[in-house]
């Protein structure tokens, strides 16, 4: 596995490769866990070319603590990376990435108009403006990112659409501890109390799939739901803050495909529960399908 610290170290490492190969992409911002190796893993199905990159990316956080907060831990990453397969591991300063102040403005389809888009300002912005600056230097023929982050997945695949890049976008499945709390890079800043009651989100979403599944077959009889999705949103909060330690940010149920809020369950074929709960500090965000 070769380890590129810097965009010209990445380049030459890109000309070694086989002429015209397929290569497959993973972008990480690091402190990589399971479910990042699980991207490298999956990429390594479609082709034995992947690149992996490490870069916290200062313009998709619109809080400054956060950012300084976000756990770096890039030598374990490599020897995972290492271990799992990967080919080239590209760690590139912030210089390299933007090399000029990015001040480009991205239509993002209204996509980020509910979820994470009004609790994050300029997030997914600073997202499309790192992952086309990624294409841009990588090139990849595959792009591999996790269903946890539902809808920065969603919008990756619309900007990559509407822009024409050559990038066919693998969505992979999220991967869950043994009691189900997602995986994410923020779980290790979670102190005990806090890890042992975050379960309790992906439990709540289960029931909330549940309850979902009971109205949409009373819909199918021909009868009314017994739950509106607003209400289903209510009861799922309600479930969250039972615990004391959990503090809701949001529910939303809504369109799988465009991610507008839905009203009512035949609102759309696909149907999406996403959340975003603080635990103490830190924060985790999740998400069910629901139809």
């Amino acid at each position: 596995m070769i380890v590129c610290c810097s965009l010209a170290d990445f380049q030459q490492a890109l000309a070694s490769l086989p002429k015209d190969c397929e290569l497959g992409f993973v972008p990480t911002m690091g402190a990589l866990h399971k479910g990042h190796i699980s991207l490298v893993q999956n990429a390594l199905k479609y082709t034995p070319n992947v690149a992996v990159s490490i870069f916290v990316n200062p313009t998709q956080f619109n809080n400054p603590s956060d950012l300084a907060s976000y756990p770096r831990t890039v030598e374990a990453d490599c020897r995972r990376l290492a271990e799992a397969g990967a080919t080239i591991v590209f760690v590139p300063s912030v210089e390299d990435i933007y090399p000029e102040a990015d001040t480009r403005v991205f239509d993002l389809g209204g996509l980020d108009k509910t979820g994470e888009g009004p609790r994050r300002p300029g997030h997914f912005n600073g997202v499309a403006q790192v992952v086309t600056r990624l294409f841009d230097i990588v090139k990849p023929k595959y792009a591999f990112f996790g269903e946890k982050d539902f809808q920065q997945l969603a919008i990756i695949r619309y900007f990559t659409k509407k822009l024409g890049y050559p990038v066919e976008i693998i969505a992979c499945p999220t991967l869950r501890e043994p009691d189900g709390l997602a995986m994410s890079s923020r779980n290790t800043l979670l102190t005990p109390e806090h890890r042992a009651i975050a379960p309790s989100i992906y439990k709540v979403l289960k029931n909330a799939q549940q309850g979902a599944a009971q109205n949409l077959q009373l819909i199918v009889n021909g009868k009314n739901a017994e739950t509106t999705p607003s209400e289903l949103v209510q009861i799922a909060i309600g479930e969250i803050e039972k615990e004391p330690l959990l503090k809701t940010e949001y529910v939303e149920i809504v369109n799988s495909l465009n991610l507008q809020i839905i009203n009512k369950w035949d609102d759309a074929q696909d149907i999406q529960m996403c959340t975003a709960v603080y635990a103490g500090n830190v924060r985790l965000i999740d998400n069910i399908k629901l139809k």
